[in-house]
């Protein structure tokens, strides 16, 4: 049976990319490897639409965004940081742990950060030193609208707008210069098609001038030294060495599709997929719905597990569930990375078959034809 993987994270990996991984290792402390990672630095500033540095750090996402904390501020400083799903909440325990004040800005799952709740925000704590937020909440399949927010924060105050976007990058617009962000990270099992084990962060000059008063205590993530190998384009520690050179080659695969063609593409993917869920009676979970993943609730009537197991085993398809108080309540798929229209024909035909195999009503081939008569829209 042939497995397809619909999660967001780990994304499917193209199989030019997995050849690439599977070449003959090569020593990181030679002109070969520093070609590769010129390479790299090069069309990360393009992914990310920055002439700033973009910095590979050998780590999953999560140890990116700590790569933050602990080189950008000092213990004590505080900062604001949006809770609107597991990620969201992530980045208020995490801060906390080094010292950090952080005041938590809770939304609801499936919902987003408005501009008069962060503007309120910022009057009410002037002295916060950072605003946390998560452009695609992975929990929740629910964006927020960075470009919008960032403005919101320059004017009001001199805080750094910092902006997970682990599962955005590469799926949602991202100009991180004109739109006046300061920190963005990112991971390689998401928009970047290969598997887990880097993240991306790209630095602004008022982050970098933030890390000249930092006493945090830090060594391995230490962006000080990350910024001073990557002007050499170096690594200050032994690099994930395959995946780096995965990652050359998922990059030359964005750069020439071309990165406004991938933003849409992930759009249309979404929309397609949505149109095929709904023409079958099923409910979306997010009112602000990102382009990188989709979350569905769980019909009634239905049992998760069976509905998962039997999506699993009978047709070779892995999908994501609910987590915490939506755990078998929603189930999530992704778009992100590598998929195209065929893909969203798949799933949908997938999900309608294995609701019809637990006796749910549905009308076999409905949300296909709702998939695939949204591509063919001019």
């Amino acid at each position: 049976m042939k497995k397809r993987l619909f999660t967001p994270g780990p994304t499917p990996v193209p199989e030019s990319v997995m050849l690439r991984m599977a070449e003959p290792i090569i020593h990181h402390r030679n002109p070969e490897f520093r070609e590769i990672l010129t390479r790299v630095h090069a069309n990360l500033q393009y992914l990310f639409q920055t002439a700033q540095p973009v910095m590979v750090l050998s780590c999953s996402g999560t140890g990116g965004v700590e790569s933050t904390f602990v080189s950008l501020f000092s213990p004590g400083d505080k900062i604001i940081s949006v809770n609107g799903g597991k990620f969201g909440e992530r980045w208020v325990k995490m801060p906390k742990t080094f010292g950090l004040t952080v005041v938590e800005h809770k939304v609801a799952w499936g919902t987003a950060p408005g501009v008069d709740d962060i503007r309120a925000l910022l009057k009410q704590h002037p002295d916060a030193k950072a605003v946390y937020l998560v452009h695609s909440e992975t929990s929740t399949g629910a964006a927020t609208d960075v470009q919008k927010l960032a403005g919101v924060i320059r004017e009001e105050s001199k805080a750094l707008v910092c902006v997970d976007g682990i599962t955005a990058v590469g799926a949602h617009e991202m100009r991180f210069d004109e739109w006046g962000i300061d920190v963005c990270v990112t991971g390689s099992q998401k928009g970047l098609m290969i598997p887990p084990g880097l993240a991306f962060i790209a630095l602004s000059p008022r982050a970098i001038a933030a890390m000249e008063d930092s006493t945090m205590p830090r060594f391995y993530l230490d962006l000080k030294k990350a910024l001073k190998s990557w002007k050499e384009n170096d690594t200050p520690w032994t690099p994930a060495v395959s995946l780096v050179v995965g990652v050359d080659a998922a990059l030359q695969m964005i750069r020439a599709e071309g990165i406004e063609n991938i933003w849409d593409r992930h759009r249309t993917l979404a929309t397609a997929l949505r149109a095929g869920i709904e023409a079958i009676g099923l409910k979306l979970f997010s009112s602000t719905p990102s382009f990188a993943v989709t979350p569905v609730w769980v019909p009634e009537g239905v049992e998760w597990k069976k509905f998962n197991g039997t999506l699993k085993a009978r047709h070779g398809i892995t999908i994501a569930g609910g987590q915490d108080e939506f755990q078998g309540k929603i189930f999530r798929i992704s778009h992100l990375g590598y998929y195209d229209a065929l893909d969203m024909v798949t799933i949908m035909a997938a999900i309608e078959w294995t609701l019809a195999e637990c006796s749910y009503p549905v009308t076999l081939g409905k949300g296909v034809g709702a998939v695939m008569r949204h591509f063919l829209k001019p």
